[in-house]
């Protein structure tokens, strides 16, 4: 599984409300669009300086402004104090190992959730923070990387505001969590195809490879499970809630986004059970596949036993043997060892030995 690199280490000894990027650089330069809409229209321009943010929202409708890459730590220092937000805010957003968490500030609130995605080998899965502020009026995400994840959004509000536009800021907060949370069905769908595939190895010939395969799978569902489990605390702490920004018809869409929740838990819990018990199928079938090893041997070597005994009378080589003289004697001694391997296969057999 591919990580960002964390490096809180460097914050040691820093005044907390310090604003440090800790993550790995995910984009070239960090870019601003604002995406402003209300029942009538909606209209989308990149942002240069951010004083621009303040202008819009002043105006009526919902403002939504996305910030790509965190690296720029100055101009997201300045982005910040143009938004009123607070410096731990603004440094746990550059902290970038947050665990998904909802934390109220009265004007607004902050919002932390995990975005999961396909890494360039097709089975990495990636992780990517993404920071939701959301106030009165406007929305403001942060994200690591260029990921696109907010896209399908984007084009729901272009294309149709009117609908959207009805609604306030709080159910563009629920739309970007709900695709994210959606996402997560595509990244289990993947893992769901590897553990079955994996299975029918196991089955059929497991090897140190599989193995590995499995270790790693294993591994991935207990970062999973880390990174999605306190989204359910946050999810319902929302709809629970008595934050005057979240509104009584929003607090439905979140129960229902709250559902979905728990439908990824329950998937990440079932799937954490099946490598568990893929591990018990791997060991037992190498003590299996050892035992069949084991009675082959046996059955060899039982075989030999006798063979071995005629074989060392015949090589003590007395004087007065009464065979040693016999014509038929060697071909006779043959036909015995022959007799007797071919009576134990036979009896082996019908024991159901071999």
């Amino acid at each position: 599984m591919v990580r960002p690199t964390q490096k809180r280490s460097r914050k040691a000894g820093l005044p907390p409300g310090t604003p440090m990027y800790i993550g790995e650089r995910k984009s070239e330069t960090t870019r601003l669009t604002l995406l402003h809409y209300d029942e009538h229209q909606a209209v989308e321009k990149p942002i240069e300086a951010v004083e621009e943010c303040q202008s819009f929202r002043e105006q009526p409708g919902v403002t939504w402004i996305n910030v790509t890459g965190l690296h720029e730590v100055e101009r997201l220092t300045q982005l910040g104090n143009t938004l009123g937000l607070h410096p731990l805010v603004l440094e746990d957003i550059l902290s970038t190992d947050q665990r998904p968490k909802s934390e109220d500030y009265g004007e607004y609130l902050y919002i932390v959730l995990k975005a999961l995605g396909h890494g360039d080998a097709g089975n990495e899965i990636t992780s990517e923070q993404i920071s939701l502020i959301l106030g009165r009026n406007f929305v403001v995400s942060f994200l690591e990387g260029d990921s696109g994840i907010f896209n399908v959004v984007k084009e729901r509000i272009l294309k149709n505001p009117a609908r959207i536009g009805k609604l306030g800021a709080d159910y563009l907060a629920y739309a970007l969590m709900d695709t994210t949370v959606d996402n997560y069905f595509t990244i289990f769908e993947n893992l769901g195809d590897r553990i079955e595939a994996l299975q029918e190895s196991l089955i059929a010939r497991p090897a140190p490879e599989t193995l590995r395969t499995l270790n790693n799978l294993k591994r991935e569902m207990l970062y999973l499970r880390k990174s999605v489990w306190p989204l359910r605390e946050v999810v319902s702490g929302l709809q629970r809630g008595d934050s005057p920004l979240i509104q009584k018809a929003t607090g439905l869409y979140l129960r229902d986004l709250y559902d979905h929740t728990i439908h990824v838990i329950d998937t990440i819990e079932t799937y954490r059970d099946m490598l568990s018990g893929m591990l018990d199928i791997y060991l037992s079938s190498l003590s299996i596949r050892l035992n069949e090893v084991m009675k082959v041997l046996t059955i060899i070597a039982t075989i030999f036993m006798p063979l071995s005994f005629i074989v060392g009378v015949y090589g003590m080589n007395f004087h007065y043997m009464p065979e040693l003289g016999w014509h038929w004697g060697y071909p006779a001694v043959l036909l015995a060892m022959a007799t007797i391997a071919g009576g134990m296969m036979l009896y082996f057999r019908r024991r159901k030995w071999i």
